[in-house]
């Protein structure tokens, strides 16, 4: 799974955010994903952080993304 797919599904999702993609181990499928998003307003963490999991379903699923780290952030 590439950075630049994660980062796709991550900001149609978010299209008003700010999304940062690592590669956390260099093997293409452990990842850790910054999401900032006016989404997040008024948000529990866990609603926030499975709003991205519900963007990243197809790649968590079929198994492309072995181990995913997330970070949320609300902004204006």
């Amino acid at each position: 799974m590439a950075i630049e797919t994660i980062r796709t599904l991550l900001e149609r999702a978010f299209p008003n955010g700010e999304v940062d993609v690592v590669d956390r181990t260099g093997g293409d499928d452990h990842f850790h994903v910054t999401v900032a998003s006016c989404t997040f307003a008024g948000l529990s963490l866990v609603e926030q952080h499975r709003l991205v999991n519900r963007a990243l379903a197809d790649p968590l699923a079929d198994g492309s993304i072995h181990e995913l780290r997330i970070t949320t952030k609300g902004r204006e």
